[in-house]
């Protein structure tokens, strides 16, 4: 694990290498963040790529949306998750459902993708398959902009989480 003043001086290829899966699909939010070197700390660093993110264009965050996986969806089921997904899902017990929860994943994924075009997305570290069932139905209420600000704002905590385990501070 390096540490931050290497991750510092890293080359371009190197840093990305490393940090390029920190963010669902994209890279690009790595190669991005490389250009703002050297960072004071971790949460420099992050600043840094929620900066690209949240800076690009709305189709552009829409598609970066897109490439996060549904909840113990289709991905989950055919074992094609990344790594830290796969983990994060699997340590809510995403992974071992009863039909009936399945079930109900299924429903509240087509209804919030049909409401808002993107997955739905939580940090699921350290809340049980029933506060995310919970915080699911909930947010199929809400204004599509406030919903995709807190989807950034999850993916925000999801990815600080992973950087955490990728440096040593």
């Amino acid at each position: 694990m390096p540490d931050l003043a290497a991750v510092n001086r890293m080359e371009e290829d190197a840093f990305v290498g490393l940090l390029g899966g920190v963010f669902e699909h994209a890279a690009w939010v790595a190669w991005a963040a490389w250009h703002e070197r050297p960072f004071a700390s971790v949460a420099a660093l992050h600043a840094a790529m929620m900066r690209a993110v949240r800076a690009v264009p709305g189709e552009t965050r829409r598609a970066f949306l897109n490439g996060h996986p549904e909840l113990a969806g289709p991905e989950a089921r055919a074992r094609s998750l990344t790594a830290d997904s796969a983990s994060e899902q699997g340590g809510a017990g995403l992974d071992r459902m009863t039909e009936a929860d399945a079930a109900a994943f299924d429903r509240l994924n087509a209804a919030y993708r049909a409401r808002f075009g993107f997955p739905f997305i939580i940090a699921v570290r350290g809340r049980s398959r029933a506060e995310i069932l919970a915080v699911f139905e909930a947010r199929l209420g809400r204004d599509p902009a406030a919903e995709e600000a807190t989807a950034l704002d999850e993916v925000a905590q999801i990815t600080r989480m992973r950087l955490d385990r990728l440096i040593d501070a």
